[in-house]
């Protein structure tokens, strides 16, 4: 397949794909293997296995010792590292373009003879252990956890992608064997290269560095639905971490765009509603945002601010004004700006590997095809005030999640938020 700006796509007879985005003008290669499985393909019981089995593919293979396979990246100067979220895992890596083959050999001998040895695995499970630790011990960061968990109970995707202490403590080799044996397949991964890369040079190489990976067809994720609900906690912080979130829009919905232009205006940056009248005009918060999360069926788009205790009774009534209010009177000039912010972000992503690296592998897993940059930029531009207007009214169809974390003695009660949105 060739696609847009010199793109190219190439299927292997093990499901595999194979595409390059070439750049001129530089000497790196960035590359990885995106696989369209995360912590939405875990049963309850192994919570946390997508994310420990990234963590285990680092501690060595039949031909690599765990201090090999940094210490060979490193000897040419390169790095490699993944991350796992809801939908997805991806094992990536950035060197100058002599070391492709290198890094190739590297990712492809992590992703198939990894020997998940038990004392590793049990030396591993004390990390996460501690990355769990440390996320709870973060109030801003696991305020999010418990978003998702309230917006989606019981379910994969309300679920956190480290896990429990209870589910990681438990996961044994086995539930690893398991789950990569059940997942990762051919036909669920993307190898994505973007930089000084040739096409058909990557493709000779990944048929021989992957000629052992299986055609598994990865099992079908849970559809999500949408709950909404309150989850709040006290705790002794200096500020109350606060997220206000209603039932987003999935990744294939019409009026994804016209949200991104939503969340843009309303909590994007300095210029935005929410900047501007809460921090700017009154001071009471240092941190505050608007966020959109989009999956294959569904999505959450929030509001999250931090605030002190004696001020948590005036910013929960500023933050919902603020929301109803983007529903009927966004003007012309801010959605222009917001169309801007979000054209000019496109158009900067195109000259880092990375991002045109990790966009065309997602962009497979998710549309199947590479997505132009004209492509994009037009839908950004076709977005409008009554888009806008639309989209903010769609996110208010459903009830709200709400998630709080410190002081909340100030916070109204959920039913009273609910009625300040309505």
């Amino acid at each position: 397949m060739h696609g847009p700006g010199g793109i190219r796509v190439t299927t292997l007879d093990n499901g595999l794909r194979v595409a390059t985005d070439p750049m001129a003008g530089v000497e790196t290669v960035t590359l990885g293997l995106w696989v369209g499985v995360g912590t939405r393909n875990e049963r309850a019981e192994v919570n946390g296995v997508a994310h420990l089995i990234e963590h285990m593919l680092f501690k060595g293979t039949a031909r690599r010792s765990a201090f090999a396979i940094s210490e060979e990246i490193e000897n040419v100067g390169g790095q490699l590292n993944a991350y796992t979220t809801r939908e997805q895992t991806a094992y990536y890596g950035k060197v100058l373009a002599d070391d492709v083959p290198l890094a190739l050999d590297i990712i492809a001998d992590m992703l198939q003879n990894s020997l998940l040895d038990e004392t590793e695995l049990s030396r591993e499970r004390e990390v996460v252990l501690q990355e769990i630790g440390q996320a709870i011990d973060t109030p801003d960061d696991i305020v999010f956890d418990y978003l998702q968990l309230t917006a989606f109970p019981d379910q994969a995707l309300g679920r956190p992608v480290l896990g429990s202490r209870e589910t990681v403590s438990g996961l044994g080799r086995t539930a690893l064997t398991d789950y990569l044996h059940g997942h990762y397949g051919g036909p669920a991964m993307v190898l994505a290269a973007a930089g000084k890369i040739d096409h058909d040079i990557l493709v000779e190489l990944a048929a021989k560095a992957f000629a052992g990976l299986p055609r598994v067809e990865t099992r079908s994720l849970d559809t999500a639905v949408y709950r909404g609900g309150d989850y709040r906690e006290d705790r002794d912080l200096e500020q109350m971490h606060l997220v206000i979130a209603f039932n987003g829009l999935s990744v294939y919905d019409p009026d994804y765009y016209a949200l991104l232009v939503l969340s843009t205006l309303l909590g994007g940056g300095m210029s935005s509603r929410l900047f501007q009248e809460v921090r700017e005009k009154r001071g009471l918060v240092y941190s505050i945002y608007s966020f959109s999360g989009a999956y294959r069926d569904g999505g959450l788009f929030g509001i999250y601010a931090g605030t002190g205790a004696d001020q948590v009774a005036t910013l929960t009534p500023i933050l919902c004004d603020e929301i109803v209010k983007v529903a009927r009177e966004v003007k012309e000039d801010e959605v222009q700006r917001a169309r801007a912010q979000l054209r000019a972000g496109t158009l900067m992503a195109q000259e880092s590997t990375m991002s045109r690296c990790e966009h065309l592998g997602q962009q497979l897993l998710i549309y199947g095809r590479p997505l132009p940059t004209s492509e994009i930029v037009a839908n950004i531009a076709a977005v409008d005030v009554q888009a806008v207007h639309r989209v903010a009214r769609r996110l208010r169809e459903r009830p709200p999640t709400v998630a709080a974390l410190g002081p909340i003695d100030g916070l109204d009660g959920y039913e009273r938020i609910m009625d300040r949105l309505a």
